[in-house]
């Protein structure tokens, strides 16, 4: 059935509205979008930021070291024999002047024996001499001859004894015998090794600084020092060189700490040695950032919501955070979103979460 034509320019008529109400919708909407999307494009960046105070904090220098006996010493022998008895154990505490190694004593026992009996002989002479002197049947020379016969004799006798007495090899200082050189039967030359001594109380604990942290130690000094073992160890700082080492071009530092269960030598240890007090500030790890000229450091913001960089210098590490100095009074350091702002940007701040 074919409209009339009154019929046909209603409908076309009402087709060009919807079109036009379409379009114009359309074109409202494209409009909006646009507006928002450059609303939103001159927005400032959000980030999230927590205020940091600064806080009075012992600062400590921090180095890897070792432990080292305060003493090691290889005892020798002063004379020649077999040796004949071994009574230190190998790897006991032993106190100074305990017998390492006894050799054996020969005919020096003998020697001692007639020394001592020529020693009698010439003081029962010297005593008649001079009785007889006093009566004045003898004369002044013969005393005095007398006199220096007792003597050679004295002398002779401390010399025997000397002889036995270097028969016994003895520990110099209380300490650990850690190593026997010689067994029962072993002839010890003048010179040759017993055994060797080592003193671990006080302990040792070393390490090498580097040039940056060097001025920073005195002796005197507190310090800590964590074993492997997790076994903690207070003591000072007893040296402090004051030349570099030539290859490393580090200094070399020790560690004197009381050591009463006898803690062994050559353990490796995290050592902190205080180095005064003054401010600092506790902020995350994963805030810290580098600038364009690669130093490390924090992004915080400033009070008109201009962000800043501040390079720092890291002084400890905890499960809380990292101390750190460089920044001054208190800093709303950027948590989130540190690493997509410039210094000098403005920026919207939400709490830390």
């Amino acid at each position: 059935m074919r409209l009339k034509p009154e019929y046909m320019f209603v409908v076309v008529v009402l087709a060009v509205l919807v079109a036009a109400f379409a379009i114009g919708t359309i074109v409202n909407r494209a409009g909006k979008s646009g507006a928002a999307e450059a609303k939103t494009a001159d927005a400032p960046p959000t980030v999230q930021a927590a205020l940091t105070p600064e806080v009075a904090r012992e600062y400590a220098t921090a180095l890897r070291g070792r432990t080292e006996s305060a003493r090691s010493v290889v005892v020798r022998s002063e004379t020649a024999g077999v040796v004949a008895a071994t009574p230190a154990v190998e790897g006991s505490f032993v106190r100074k002047g305990a017998v390492l190694c006894r050799l054996n004593l020969d005919a020096r026992q003998a020697t001692l024996d007639q020394a001592r009996a020529a020693l009698r002989s010439r003081e029962l002479q010297q005593k008649a001499s001079a009785e007889l002197a006093a009566k004045g049947y003898r004369s002044q020379t013969q005393v005095l001859q007398d006199q220096a016969s007792l003597d050679a004799a004295a002398a002779a006798v401390r010399q025997a004894e000397l002889g036995v007495e270097q028969m016994s090899i003895r520990a110099p200082f209380d300490g650990v015998f850690d190593k026997r050189d010689a067994e029962i039967g072993t002839y010890l030359s003048p010179g040759q090794a017993c055994g060797t001594v080592i003193e671990l109380n006080p302990l040792l604990v070393v390490g090498d600084l580097p040039e940056t942290d060097a001025a920073k130690v005195r002796v005197g000094a507190h310090a800590t020092a964590k074993l492997t073992s997790g076994e903690t160890l207070s003591g000072k700082v007893r040296y402090a060189a004051r030349e570099a080492d030539a290859q490393t071009r580090t200094y070399r530092v020790e560690v004197a700490v009381a050591n009463p269960q006898m803690t062994r030598s050559g353990l490796s240890a995290e050592v902190r040695i205080g180095s005064g007090a003054g401010p600092a500030h506790l902020v995350p790890l994963s805030s810290l950032v580098l600038d364009a000229a690669g130093r490390q450091g924090v992004r915080y913001v400033l009070a008109d919501s201009t962000v800043a960089f501040a390079p720092i210098k890291v002084l400890e590490e905890t499960p809380q955070g990292i101390w750190v100095t460089g920044l001054k009074g208190p800093v709303r350091v950027i948590t989130v979103g540190q690493s997509y702002v410039a210094e000098g940007q403005k920026v919207r701040v939400a709490a830390a979460r």
